[in-house]
């Protein structure tokens, strides 16, 4: 089962297609950032911005998504 649901996500994101998009893109970043901790470069990469237990990369960007921390619309 896929947490949060689908329907949280749709509040801030246009389609199921573009909650696959950003989710994908941010999850790179969590798991950037996690792996350039011991580099000290932390410019290009922002940290998780939710406070959650999983380990998970794509599930706190999900979570990201769902608690309106990332938006997407399409122009």
């Amino acid at each position: 089962m896929i947490n949060p649901r689908i329907d949280r996500l749709l509040d801030n994101v246009d389609s199921n297609y573009a909650s696959v998009i950003v989710a994908a893109k941010r999850a790179r970043q969590i798991n950037s950032y996690y792996h350039n901790l011991g580099e000290g470069t932390f410019d290009e990469f922002p940290p998780p911005m939710v406070e959650t237990a999983s380990k998970n990369y794509l599930t706190i960007a999900l979570e990201e998504v769902a608690e309106g921390k990332l938006k997407y619309s399409y122009r």
